[in-house]
């Protein structure tokens, strides 16, 4: 396979930069610091360290583009905060991808969060942005070298148009927020991680008959293999309220089972199931070149894995239905700034599950809402959830 990226303008719509990679940042958190034991360990675990790293794919090409703009980007604020962009590719390019549609020759960004770290690694706070948001993406360079025109578009038009270097000036010119790092993974790559974990257990408040994710499951706790949880964190008009909101809702509370389940005993003490996660992380991953080994993972996370779950937040940017298109987003203001200025300045964000999706700012985004009144008024608390929540609760 091939397994470095093209002159375009880094992972991106031509499906090669995705060949590699198969998912899970969060198998990052908690493995890499074992993996420092293998090295340790002599000769078969430096040649197993050396596997690992080959395996990852570095995203040179977005690399370049981002240098060429370095003056235009936000400046980091904070020391040893850091900002990893975290791209779905919804690619169907790759082994077995092309059973989840036709390939039109092109992708966008399925899933895209980002997933800031604060620099005394005691919270993580993973953030989801609509792919209808309506954003001004600015000019990039497309896979064949020419340039797009800037313009105002839907949010997953940038990797299309000009695959991880456009997401990335995108989100930053959105949020003023300087990312740090970036992780592309596409679908073959999500179910690798989920089987090599041997399945992520999910709470069905109803059965669940769909076909067009190849879904069928019962009510109540159920193990997802790799292709059921890709079906069921894709999956859109049959479950929930069929809204893009919902799924994405879905998708954090199965990554949060996710990050439970790598960070359990079960996985991290047992060399039988432990090596199949390194293998199946590191496989599924294209990154910036400086994340590219496992030597520069470990460096990002090592302190990761004491952050308590509760302390691992997921919510989504605060969004409404856009004024010109029900179909698309905007943001919520001053929600939306209020919660970049957190995140660039490591301020502490509190999230909570308030129920029912009602607030003062409109139907399609529930908040954020405010504690009631005391004597020093609290932070401003976004609608969202934690890793410790049982999705059966």
């Amino acid at each position: 396979m091939g397994n470095r990226v093209g002159p375009g303008a880094g992972a991106s719509a031509s499906g090669r930069g995705l060949v590699r990679r198969r998912r899970r940042r969060w198998v990052r958190i908690t493995a890499f610091g074992v993996t420092g034991a293998l090295v340790a360990a002599g000769g078969v675990g430096w040649a197993v360290y050396a596997k690992l790293s080959g395996n990852i794919t570095p995203d040179e090409a977005a690399a370049a583009e981002l240098a060429r703009y370095d003056r235009e980007r936000p400046t980091s604020l904070v020391k040893d905060a850091r900002n990893i962009l975290l791209i779905g590719s919804d690619s169907r390019e790759g082994t077995g991808n092309a059973r989840y549609g036709r390939d039109s020759g092109t992708e966008r960004s399925d899933t895209t969060i980002l997933l800031h770290l604060s620099a005394g690694r005691d919270s993580a706070t993973a953030v989801s942005i609509p792919r209808d948001l309506m954003v001004d993406l600015p000019a990039c360079r497309r896979p064949d070298g020419s340039r797009s025109a800037p313009r105002f578009a839907m949010f997953n038009q940038a990797f299309q148009i000009g695959g991880s270097a456009c997401t990335i000036r995108t989100v930053e010119k959105l949020t003023d927020v300087r990312v740090d790092h970036h992780v592309v993974v596409d679908f073959h790559g999500f179910k690798a991680m989920v089987d090599a974990v041997d399945g992520v257990e999910v709470c069905l408040r109803q059965p669940i008959d769909d076909r067009a994710a190849k879904l069928r499951l019962p009510a109540g706790r159920v193990t997802l293999n790799g292709e059921q949880a890709l079906g069921y964190v894709r999956a859109r008009k049959t479950l929930g309220d069929g809204s893009d909101t919902e799924r994405m809702e879905r998708q954090q509370r199965f990554l949060g089972a996710l990050v439970n389940k790598v960070r359990s005993n079960d996985v991290l003490l047992n060399p039988a199931k432990l090596y199949p996660v390194l293998d199946a992380a590191t496989s599924s991953l294209t990154t910036d070149p400086e994340l590219a080994s496992l030597r520069g993972l470990y460096a990002l996370v090592r302190g990761l894995r004491d952050i308590p779950m509760e302390q691992v937040q997921f919510l989504t940017v605060p969004r409404e239905s856009y004024a010109y298109d029900a179909n698309r987003d905007q943001l919520v203001e001053p929600a939306a700034r209020r919660l970049f200025e957190r995140l660039r300045t490591d301020t502490p964000v509190v999230v909570k599950d308030n129920g029912p999706r009602e607030g003062s700012y409109g139907d399609s985004y529930p908040g954020p809402f405010r504690e009631p009144a005391v004597t020093v008024s609290p932070p401003p608390t976004f609608r969202g959830n934690t890793a410790a929540e049982d999705t059966c609760g």
